[in-house]
């Protein structure tokens, strides 16, 4: 299976600052194995767009998948209570 491309939106790295520090290492790497399986095990689409999921901690990533292209595109990271407001 080829490798996809991790590209972010400009307002992830607004939502990285409002994180704590320790917290981020574990998301970071939650990030780069969707590298490697878009669509893990652990992932929802969201019933509202064509928009993924994937839990780590008390955070939600939010995600598209552009399998033509081989990118997924990281939309949103933040706390569960606060993510889906953006959306």
């Amino acid at each position: 299976m080829a490798r996809y491309n991790i590209t972010f939106k400009r307002s992830v790295k607004k939502d990285l600052r409002r994180i704590s520090n320790q917290d981020i290492p574990a998301i970071l790497q939650r990030i780069d194995a969707l590298a490697e399986e878009p669509r893990p095990n652990a992932c929802k689409k969201l019933s509202s767009k064509e928009v993924y999921r994937v839990r780590q901690g008390n955070y939600r990533i939010i995600y598209e998948i552009f399998d033509d292209r081989l990118v997924v595109l990281v939309v949103a990271v933040a706390n569960r209570s606060i993510v889906y407001r953006s959306q």
